[in-house]
C-alpha cells in the first residue's frame, strides 16, 4: 500500500474511548504482527464519555431477548472484572436493587425478571422485607429485584491500564489528530498532522461516529442526538444511606433508566444521572461545548422528535428539563429514597453525553448497538449504554 509522506496501518482505529480500546486489544490479540495505530482528537484516552461513566458494570437484566445488548452485557461485565483482577484495578461486586415504587411498576418487574431468565442472569424477586435487608432505606411497593452480579469499577483506571498493556504490545497511538478528510476509496484518512493509509478502519469515535461513517456511504439513516447526564451527590454525612445501587424499575414508556443512586468505586454515592435534551455533541455546560456547526442540526432533530412523539418523548423532554431545577431532581430522587432532605444533595461538576442515535426515517431512537460495514471499514454507530460494561465482549 502507497502512502507517499504519510503513514501505513493494518488496521486503524479512530477514538480511543473504550470501545476503540478494545477493538485494538482484540486486534493485537487475533493478528500479533498487524501494524495497529489508534487516532484520537483529544490529548489523552477515554476523554469523552468513558472517562465521566458512574463506573457500573451492569447486569444486563435490562436488555429484550435477541438485542446485541443482551448478548454481550453479562459477558462483558464477566471480562472487565476478570480484567480488573489480573491487573489490580479497583472493582466491588456490591450487586444492585431495582425497586417498584408504585403498584404500576409492577408488571415491568416480571418483564425484568422473563429477560433474566432467557439472558441466563442471575436475579431475584424481592418483597418488602427483602428490599429492606440489602436496601434499609429503599423504597418499594413490595417488589423488587436482587442483581447480585453489578459491580462498580474504577474506569478511569481500565482506559490507563489498556492504553499502558496496548502501547507495550505495539500499538501506536497519535492524540491530537482529528480527523479532517476520509477518502475511502484510497484507503485514507488525513489529520492535520497528516495522511494515514490502512487494510481496515474501524469507526469508534461515539458522539461523531454518524459524521465519519458518512464518506463511506453507511449509516445514512442515522444521526446522532446528544442527552445530558447531570448528577449530584449525597453529602458525606449522608452517604450511608445507601449501601451499593438502588435503581428504579425502567417506565417501559420512556427510553432512559432514570434517576438512581450508586455507590461508585471510592465510596462516593452519586445520584442521576439525568437524560436532558442537549445542543452540541460537548455540551457539558448550559452553553459550553454548543457549536453554530452543529446546534441548529440537533435543534431540528430535537423538535422532528418532539413533533412525532415516538417513544412518549414529549413527556421524557418534559420531565428531564424540569432536573435543571434542583427540586424537581430532589423529588425524582425521593421516589427510590424518602427520607432525602434538600441539604443531603450536594452540587457536581461530573456531567456526561449520551451519543443517541436517531433513525431518521422512522424518527426514533434506536435502543440497541448499530453496527455496519464496508469491505475495508467497520463502523460501531451507537455505542451507547452498557458500552464500558460489554466492550470486551462487544469487541
Amino acid at each position: 500500500m502507497e502512502n507517499v509522506g504519510g503513514r501505513n496501518a493494518d488496521f486503524l482505529v479512530l477514538g480511543a474511548g473504550i470501545i476503540g480500546l478494545a477493538v485494538a486489544k482484540r486486534l493485537r490479540t487475533l493478528f500479533a504482527d498487524a501494524s495497529i495505530v489508534i487516532l484520537e482528537k483529544e490529548s489523552a484516552a477515554g476523554r469523552h464519555a468513558s472517562g465521566r461513566n458512574s463506573g457500573v458494570l451492569h447486569s444486563g437484566i435490562y436488555y429484550g431477548p435477541g438485542t446485541l445488548k443482551a448478548r454481550v452485557c453479562a459477558a462483558g461485565a464477566a471480562a472487565m472484572r476478570a480484567f480488573a483482577e489480573e491487573h489490580g484495578i479497583a472493582c466491588r461486586q456490591d450487586g444492585k436493587i431495582i425497586v417498584a415504587t408504585e403498584e404500576a411498576e409492577r408488571p415491568a418487574v416480571d418483564k425484568l425478571l422473563a429477560n433474566a431468565r432467557v439472558n441466563g442472569i442471575e436475579a431475584v424477586r424481592l418483597d418488602d422485607a427483602g428490599i429492606r435487608a440489602i436496601e434499609p432505606n429503599a423504597r418499594s411497593c413490595g417488589a423488587g429485584i436482587y442483581c447480585p452480579t453489578t459491580a462498580v469499577i474504577d474506569s478511569p483506571a481500565v482506559v490507563r491500564k489498556l492504553h499502558e498493556l496496548l502501547r507495550t504490545d505495539g500499538v501506536e497511538f497519535r492524540f491530537g489528530e482529528p480527523v479532517r478528510k476520509i477518502l475511502p476509496l484510497r484507503r485514507q484518512v488525513t489529520t492535520p498532522q497528516g495522511v494515514y493509509s490502512y487494510g481496515h478502519v474501524f469507526n469508534c469515535t461515539g458522539a461523531y461516529a454518524d459524521r465519519l461513517a458518512a464518506p463511506f456511504g453507511v449509516g445514512l439513516d442515522y444521526t446522532l442526538v446528544p442527552f445530558k447526564g447531570l448528577y449530584y451527590k449525597l453529602r458525606l454525612e449522608r452517604s450511608h444511606l445507601v449501601n451499593a445501587n438502588i435503581y428504579p424499575v425502567p417506565d417501559i414508556s420512556l427510553p432512559f433508566l432514570g434517576v438512581h443512586l450508586t455507590r461508585v468505586i471510592n465510596g462516593d454515592v452519586y445520584v442521576g444521572p439525568t437524560a436532558i435534551p442537549a445542543l452540541g455533541r460537548e455540551n457539558y455546560g448550559v452553553l459550553k461545548g454548543m457549536r453554530v456547526s452543529e446546534t441548529p442540526a440537533i435543534g431540528w432533530q430535537l423538535a422532528r422528535l418532539y413533533g412525532r412523539n415516538a417513544d412518549n418523548f414529549r413527556t421524557l423532554v418534559h420531565a428531564e428539563l424540569k432536573k435543571y431545577r434542583k427540586r424537581h431532581f430532589l423529588a425524582a430522587a425521593k421516589k427510590l429514597m424518602p427520607i432525602l432532605e434538600w441539604d443531603d444533595l450536594v452540587p457536581t461538576n461530573k456531567v456526561g453525553i449520551r451519543p443517541q442515535l436517531v433513525n431518521t426515517r422512522t424518527r426514533r431512537l434506536e435502543m440497541d448497538y448499530v453496527i455496519e460495514r464496508t469491505d475495508h471499514s467497520t463502523h460501531v454507530l451507537n455505542s451507547i449504554s452498557p458500552a464500558f460494561t460489554s466492550a470486551f465482549a462487544f469487541a
